[in-house]
């Protein structure tokens, strides 16, 4: 039985959260479901770069494109979209994961590279349970994302957006995990693109980021993703606030 249709037999009336990514089928889970498994809070009151880098992207051959406001942002993306992916075949595993993290600086992306042993842990995971919710700090509390995994891709959505505006809730940020390198160099090329700059600035996309990807990583962290997907009514959010050191309102 899948994730999705645990979710479902949670309640009666099921409202899914639908974003559609290149065709897939929607996915997430019911606001009330959301909220009894976060039945603590869910939301907490308080709301240049240098020529040698360069030339590094310059090597790389980069695809120049707009940035941030001009991405779609669930329009599926091929890595040979934004470089040219024979300009690097010679190139070491730690030269490309220099160019790719240096070039993403300061243009409304969020960068990440991981090993391809890593990330087969992390998609295993991740399709087995695609669903899990986040704190985020914001001044003084913290808000609750919703983290949602179509692999290779990852949503994050505001809790709060979500229980307003249902199926029509917007992602906040999104991340695409490139694997065409795997084969060659061992590497999966991640990219995040914020959706809406004026609610979360780079630091916060990438922390959300890490944060996710600790939590499918790590085998403690994880086991609290697994119970949140396979038997909810144990889940409790207090503990990911206290693995995350957010003190509680």
């Amino acid at each position: 039985m899948s994730a999705f249709t645990r979710c479902r037999r949670v309640l009666s009336a099921y409202t899914p959260l639908a974003h559609r990514i290149a065709g897939g089928k929607p996915s997430g889970l019911a606001p009330q479901h959301l909220e009894r498994c976060l039945s603590t809070t869910s939301l907490c009151p308080r709301e240049d770069i240098g020529s040698a880098q360069e030339r590094l992207w310059s090597r790389a051959n980069f695809a120049r494109s707009k940035f941030a406001s001009g991405y779609t942002a669930l329009a599926p993306k091929k890595l040979e979209q934004i470089m040219k992916i024979e300009s690097v075949i010679f190139s070491p595993p730690e030269e490309i994961t220099q160019i790719w993290n240096d070039y993403h600086i300061g243009r409304g992306h969020i960068s990440a590279v991981m090993g391809s042993e890593l990330y087969k842990i992390f998609e295993q995971r991740a399709n087995e349970c695609p669903i899990f919710v986040l704190p985020l700090r914001k001044g003084n509390g913290f808000i609750s994302v919703v983290v949602q995994a179509q692999m290779p891709y990852l949503l994050f959505t505001a809790l709060e957006d979500y229980r307003v505006r249902g199926s029509e809730a917007a992602p906040y940020f999104t991340v695409t995990h490139f694997t065409e390198l795997v084969p060659t160099k061992s590497l999966v090329l991640v990219r995040g693109d914020i959706v809406f700059t004026r609610k979360l600035s780079d630091d916060e996309a990438d922390t959300l980021l890490k944060t996710a990807h600790s939590f499918y990583i790590n085998d403690e962290r994880y086991r609290k993703v697994r119970k949140f997907n396979k038997d909810s009514r144990e889940f409790d959010f207090k503990e990911v606030l206290q693995e995350l050191n957010i003190p509680m309102p």
